[in-house]
């Protein structure tokens, strides 16, 4: 019988949003896999530890995910990940892979997922909280009220400009990387001071920032805006 590939949200940080269904899986598979790139390789490994002793019983499966837009590097890095899972699924183990937040939320996992799904294995997800609904609680109010619009948005893929002009709650994911860009931008917009940020929500070095002044520092890789059509 061949094991199951299973992508399991861990939540924005704080190891108390993990899901029940997530330990549970976690608990039940011998292999987890977590991807390698850049800063953030071992983060949804260490949150899944602080919720999960028993992780440290079972085989952490490391995968080469390179941050990169090259295309091709990418699709290199997916294919070779989905064939060491492939590899325990055909003898019947099980197989965890984590991810931050949500896995169906710009997570590499999903291409994973499809690679592994397309040679006849089975694949599931396991949902998670999602980064910027727990930043929303960190700043104490909703992202949408009655009919207000809700976008999520990664900030670093150049036509932010366009996308600040969208009617609604903006939700800027990616940010950490091109702060300062899309600092420039929301200041041309004359958005500063309806935008907000969390920096590392849910984790020890979290940081919240309610005024994007001038003088905001410039942010980490796990950074979320939050815009919207009115001043907070």
């Amino acid at each position: 019988m061949t094991g199951i590939l299973f992508g399991v949200g861990v939540g924005p940080g704080d190891p108390e949003l993990i899901t029940l269904k997530a330990v549970k899986t976690i608990i039940e598979c011998n292999v987890i896999a977590v991807p390698k790139a850049g800063g953030s390789d071992r983060v949804a490994l260490s949150i899944a530890r602080r919720a999960v002793p028993a992780i440290e019983t079972k085989h952490i499966l490391e995968l080469d995910m390179p941050m990169t837009k090259d295309e091709r590097i990418l699709r290199e890095s997916h294919e070779k990940a989905a064939e060491q899972i492939i590899y325990f699924l055909k003898n019947g183990e099980s197989v965890a892979f984590l991810t931050l937040g949500d896995p169906t939320i710009y997570s590499t996992y999903v291409y994973v997922h499809r690679i592994v799904a397309a040679n006849g294995y089975r694949a599931e997800i396991i949902p998670g909280v999602p980064s910027f609904c727990a930043v929303s609680a960190k700043l104490g109010d909703s992202l949408v009220d009655t009919s207000e619009p809700l976008h999520v948005l990664p900030g670093t893929y150049g036509n932010l400009s366009d996308n600040l002009k969208l009617n609604g709650t903006k939700v800027l994911m990616k940010s950490g990387k091109a702060f300062e860009e899309v600092r420039a931008e929301l200041k041309s917009a004359g958005l500063l001071g309806q935008a907000k940020m969390v920096v590392n929500c849910g984790m020890e070095n979290e940081r919240v920032v309610d005024a994007m002044d001038e003088g905001t520092e410039a942010s980490e890789y796990f950074t979320i805006i939050v815009v919207k059509d009115r001043v907070w």
